[in-house]
């Protein structure tokens, strides 16, 4: 059977009676559109529903789909406790996505369930479904840190896995849209959030999924909303598949955008392998960008790709500039992946003989050290790219006025804890942000008086 139907909905808890007390009728036409698309599946009566929710257990470098034979939930804690539910759950499809999805490199799986309940992303879309159908089984997918790539590719899995094991299936991506639309909303406002809104609804209006892995993290983060990785979980089990379009609704009279749209496969389109046509840019992308390297930087990759596939570092190579086998310097490597931070080490002063051997020890670092992320595996080399900034002296400061975020790096201190933060980065656009960030790396509290020191650097890309 397969995929039958994808449903992009949004999960406010006010929009159930018992919770909205007559707020709810401020949103109207997402309560008409929600009915519709719960008719809808009712109609299609799936033996399986895969709902993806960001307010599952998420992980950075995990997918977490849900274990069990069955999960229960209620919107106690929206002071509702008497609305409640209960799911069964689809085992046999959990156990064969996570064991594909890892056959295809992606990590994914039961592991790490944090907790058992429902959450209130899964439970607003399924108040509206269970008013039409119970009859189903319940595949429950959090969210990740993952470039969105990699949420494309696991809808790849989810589609089939539903073609395997011959489910009528339906997906429902559950996710709000912008929460910056208005300053007396629940995150104030944001220029960015009113332009993702518009953005992704023509882009979910015209099933244009192709340009979901063309939103940038930063905008997306500055919008902050919270469903582009469900929905683009969604677009990929359509890939290579023609798809009637039918956009239901958007309000977002509160601060939180809301947008319905319902999508219905047709035959196979060989034009919309999204997948293929963005690996294949990136690659020309990353190609164009390996050519322009300079010596610094091919130290870098060079060291990394030996590390990654020998598990030793490398020697200092031959052939490099003079600077770099005399020069002494504190210096950071960057990595990402997709678009994202994929790794980041460094040091504030030199601790090696040169600058070469302080570059070649925090490659290994980045990519293998940073605590933040897995280390990185070799299928990966290709998918990155790096920078190094070599970091000049650090002064003294007596105020943030002295810092400029295009320009100077910061460093943080109270006591024993020290943080730091490098110039010109994308997302941070004020000092007041530069100087939260870095306390925040080190461990500091927003409200606590800091020695501040800053420092220029020469980026090598």
């Amino acid at each position: 059977m397969g995929i039958l139907a994808g449903f992009m909905v949004p999960h406010p808890p006010l929009i159930i009676p018992d919770i909205g007390r007559g707020q709810e009728r401020e949103i109207q036409d997402t309560i008409n559109a929600y009915r519709k698309a719960a008719e809808e599946i009712g109609r299609l009566q799936p033996e399986t529903i895969v709902l993806l929710s960001p307010h599952q257990t998420m992980y950075a470098d995990y997918f977490h789909i849900s274990p069990g034979r069955s999960a229960k939930g209620d919107f106690g804690q929206f002071g509702a406790l008497h609305v409640r539910m209960e799911a069964s759950c689809d085992t046999a499809f959990v156990e064969h996505l996570g064991a594909l999805a890892g056959a295809k490199g992606l990590q994914a799986g039961t592991l790490g369930e944090r907790e058992r309940k429902l959450d209130h992303g899964t439970m607003v879309p399924l108040y509206f479904v269970n008013q039409y159908w119970t009859e189903y089984r319940l595949v429950r997918i959090g969210l990740s840190g993952f470039p969105l790539i990699a949420h494309y590719r696991l809808g790849q899995c989810i589609r089939e896995v539903s073609e395997a094991l011959d489910r009528k299936t339906v997906i429902i991506a559950s996710g709000d849209l912008s929460h910056r639309l208005k300053e007396d909303g629940p995150y104030g406002y944001q220029k960015e959030g009113p332009e993702y809104d518009s953005r992704i609804m023509d882009v979910m209006g015209r099933g244009a999924f192709g340009e979901l892995l063309e939103f940038s993290e930063d905008f997306c983060e500055k919008a902050a909303e919270c469903g582009h990785r469900s929905f683009t979980i969604m677009a990929g089990a359509f890939d290579r598949t023609a798809v009637k379009t039918e956009r239901l609704s958007y309000e977002g009279p509160f601060g939180v955008g809301y947008g319905i749209c319902i999508y219905r496969p047709g035959g196979t389109d060989s034009a919309r392998n999204f997948q293929e046509q963005y690996e294949t840019k990136e690659r020309e992308k990353l190609r164009l960008q390996r050519e322009k390297e300079d010596a610094y930087v091919r130290l870098a990759r060079h060291t990394i790709e030996e590390y990654i596939r020998t598990g030793k570092k490398p020697e200092v190579p031959e052939g490099l500039p003079e600077e770099l086998y005399r020069g002494r310097a504190g210096a950071f490597v960057s990595l990402k992946e997709d678009g994202k931070l994929r790794g980041c080490i460094g040091t504030i002063q030199p601790v090696r003989s040169c600058l070469a051997e302080e570059i070649l020890h925090n490659a290994v670092s980045a990519c293998s050290e940073d605590p933040r992320f897995s280390p990185v595996e070799q299928w990966e080399a290709d998918r990155l790219t790096i920078s190094v900034d070599v970091l000049g002296d650090t002064e003294p400061i007596d105020s943030p006025d002295d810092l400029d975020v295009a320009r100077f790096g910061v460093i943080v201190t109270k006591g024993g804890r020290r943080g730091l933060l490098l110039p010109n980065l994308e997302g941070v656009d004020t000092v007041e942000q530069q100087i939260a960030i870095a306390k925040q790396k080190a461990g500091i509290r927003e409200h606590e008086d800091v020695a501040l020191e800053r420092f220029e650097v020469v980026r090598h890309t």
